[in-house]
């Protein structure tokens, strides 16, 4: 008998109620090396599982307390275990094969069982449990790179814009009238890079489930004409007409909302800016409206316009569009990160050459 390393290492957990099906399955893979445990129902294996994930669990579907789907529902449903790949193994005609999967079973097996095909099918779940870790492991590290190289690209950026600043005020000597024009366009740079290394590390922190959000009660009246107040110098400098209203028949007081007030005040500094990016003429304007579902926030602009191409995958990372202006891609893409973990959603209605309206619909 031929036993690798591999498979002494992979640790698979049997769960049945029965003591003769339990026996045949153990004796059988332990022949070939494979590390295994037992479990009597469903409730024993959710304990051990949690206390120490196997790499494969074969799981009897019909048990006396919990039946082998809703035990799959419960593993499947566990956002702190890693992924386990589940072969459930029945001996009923009946056991609905779909059910299994949609509970989220990795595979299904029946009774009597075949002992080669049952190893090939552990093989083949323990091939896909080792490609999933290492995609897994592998992300994590991308993670953690981006993460650490944002967060040390940071404080040089940091300096650089002190120091600039330091400079246009005249600390070190008054600079010439040609240096000025220079140094504003290096500070402008700098504050263009520090905003999407910030930018970045937002993405980020969603992606990897590590950002946490503080809810309170929230003014969205209040905190819309704060950011446009923000914004004006920008719509002043293009031309541009900026305001905040209220849909006709609201009153401020409607417009109160369980959030996150930085995140919610960073989704309209990101959308209220694009709109002013975006449009050369015309005017901004930020609409808020009160339904039956909760509370609309619009944005809408009399910019470029998007085609309905770019519309598909505007909300994807890193993606600017056929245009030629400045941006990293990620705004709108971090802009629906912050809705969704409101619970709500964004979409966006545009016409090229006429201009965009940017929803936002968020739960009361």
């Amino acid at each position: 008998m031929n036993i690798t390393s591999e498979e002494t290492n992979q640790r698979i957990l049997l769960v049945d109620d029965s003591a003769d099906s339990l026996r045949l399955l153990q004796v059988t893979l332990r022949l070939k090396g494979y590390n295994v445990t037992i479990a009597h129902n469903g409730t024993e294996a959710l304990i051990q599982i949690a206390e120490s994930p196997p790499n494969l669990v074969l799981l009897d579907v019909v048990m006396p307390d919990m039946d082998g789907y809703e035990v799959t529902r419960q593993i499947k449903h566990n956002s702190n275990l890693p992924f386990i790949p589940i072969l459930l193994v029945t001996g009923y005609e009946k056991s609905s094969v779909v059910k299994g999967l949609d509970a989220g079973a990795d595979e299904f097996i029946r009774k009597p069982i075949d002992k080669e095909e049952l190893l090939a099918r552990v093989r083949a779940l323990l091939r896909l449990k080792h490609s999933m870790d290492e995609q897994f492991f592998l992300n994590q590290r991308r993670e953690d790179f981006v993460t650490r190289l944002t967060h040390d690209m940071r404080t040089p950026l940091i300096a650089a814009d002190q120091f600039l600043n330091l400079l246009q005020r005249g600390v070190f000597g008054n600079t010439l009238s040609t240096m000025r024009e220079s140094l504003e366009q290096m500070a402008q740079s700098n504050q263009t890079l520090l905003s999407m290394v910030d930018t970045l590390l937002e993405v980020y922190q969603y992606e990897a489930g590590g950002k946490t959000l503080d809810f309170f009660v929230v003014d969205l009246w209040e905190l819309c004409q704060q950011v446009v107040q923000e914004l004006m110098p920008l719509a002043n400098v293009k031309q541009l007409s900026l305001k905040a209203v209220l849909a006709e028949g609201t009153e401020a007081s409607l417009f109160k909302v369980r959030g996150d007030r930085l995140e919610l005040r960073r989704l309209l500094t990101n959308l209220v800016g694009n709109a002013i990016r975006f449009s050369d003429v015309g005017s901004v304007k930020v609409r808020l409206n009160s339904t039956v579902e909760g509370i609309t926030i619009e944005v809408q602009d009399t910019g470029i316009g998007i085609s309905p191409e770019e519309q598909l995958l505007l909300f994807d990372r890193f993606r600017q569009g056929n245009h030629q202006r400045p941006g990293n891609g990620l705004g709108l893409y971090l802009s629906r990160q912050i809705v969704e973990a409101h619970q709500g959603n964004i979409s966006v209605l545009s016409t090229v050459g006429k201009g965009s309206i940017f929803t936002v619909n968020l739960p009361v």
